[in-house]
């Protein structure tokens, strides 16, 4: 703990790194959305992450790159790699099978942290579609929780659905506690 707080006054603390082993626990959970809440998967995910400018960088996009190429032959996946209004870059997944979606996300984010650009993962997002509109539930790779997203028209949120989405799926989602860090996505490309 001491070298952690000489670190820090130092400038030489690390980030957190990206935790990848909650994931899968999006896969089940959308079972209980349907059934519960009547939300289906929108057939959609994405990962967002900080872009960088790197030689091993572009040699990771690449990778990842060829193993979607793989992926979408074995599973139909379709995907595409471009950057939001913020300067994002996203890997944007789609496939009406919600389980191959999962498995793509958590693909192409060990292979961003086999490179060592776990730091740079921001979040993934994974859509579904409700009576009215689409509703996102986003995993926070540095938390390791999911939370709820629920837009609704000009830059406005669904709070109180939002809340109902976490009394709802706490007990089958790690949902983030802190309600501060519920940050919304507005602009993304799902």
């Amino acid at each position: 703990m001491r070298f952690k707080i000489l670190d820090a006054i130092r400038g030489k603390s690390e980030l957190p790194r990206a935790k990848l082993d909650r994931l899968f626990a999006i896969s089940t959970a959308s079972i209980t959305m349907e059934a519960n809440l009547g939300l289906s998967p929108g057939g959609a995910a994405g990962i967002c992450l900080k872009p960088i400018e790197s030689s091993r960088y572009e040699a990771a996009r690449s990778e990842i790159e060829d193993l979607l190429k793989y992926s979408a032959r074995e599973t139909g996946t379709k995907y595409r790699v471009e950057k939001d209004e913020y300067r994002y870059l996203w890997v944007v997944l789609e496939d009406p099978d919600f389980d191959d979606l999962v498995v793509n996300v958590h693909l192409v984010s060990t292979t961003i942290v086999e490179h060592g650009f776990g730091e740079q993962l921001l979040c993934a997002l994974y859509q579904f579609r409700g009576r009215d509109g689409p509703v996102y539930w986003i995993y926070s790779f540095k938390g390791g929780s999911y939370y709820p997203f629920a837009p609704i028209e000009g830059h406005n949120r669904d709070s109180s659905f939002e809340f109902r989405l976490r009394s709802v799926m706490e007990p089958e989602l790690p949902v983030e506690k802190d309600v501060e860090k519920w940050y919304p996505l507005w602009g993304t490309p799902i």
